[in-house]
């Protein structure tokens, strides 16, 4: 590796951008949830999830805590942010994305955005497996 590529690799700012631009999504959404938080307890009653308002407390606490871990990695919990956003992410496919329930064209759409989050889930799983080791 060139010495340029490794002081890039190598540096922590690197690693804290890194970190940033992958939870993007999260504590944007997060943020968006606090402050439109009615909005988001709609969505809850749009996907006919039970008790919508606790999912939506759960659901911005998630992006925002998780998020928080992963950039920071708090005490070394950034791998728990991490793997916890995967499994929110994951599981946002059958109750948020369940293509097979679609007639087309939402059907394909909604196997697409299906395929991004199984995307991000990788993604974030390969920063739990790097904060883990730190």
């Amino acid at each position: 590796m060139t010495t340029l590529a490794s002081a890039i690799v190598d540096s922590p700012l690197s690693a804290l951008l890194a970190r940033t631009v992958l939870n993007k999504l999260f504590w944007m959404a997060g943020l968006y949830g606090v402050f439109n938080f009615s909005a988001i307890v709609q969505e809850m009653v749009n996907e006919k999830l039970p008790v919508p308002m606790a999912f939506a407390v759960a659901t911005i606490a998630t992006q925002i805590l998780g998020s928080a871990l992963v950039i920071t990695n708090f005490q070394g919990l950034g791998w728990v942010g991490a793997m916890g956003l995967a499994v929110f992410t994951l599981l946002t496919i059958p109750f948020g994305h369940a293509f097979w329930t679609f007639d087309e064209p939402r059907k394909t759409a909604e196997f697409h955005i299906a395929l991004e989050h199984i995307t991000v889930a990788g993604g974030l799983l390969l920063a739990a497996i790097y904060l883990a080791k730190r």
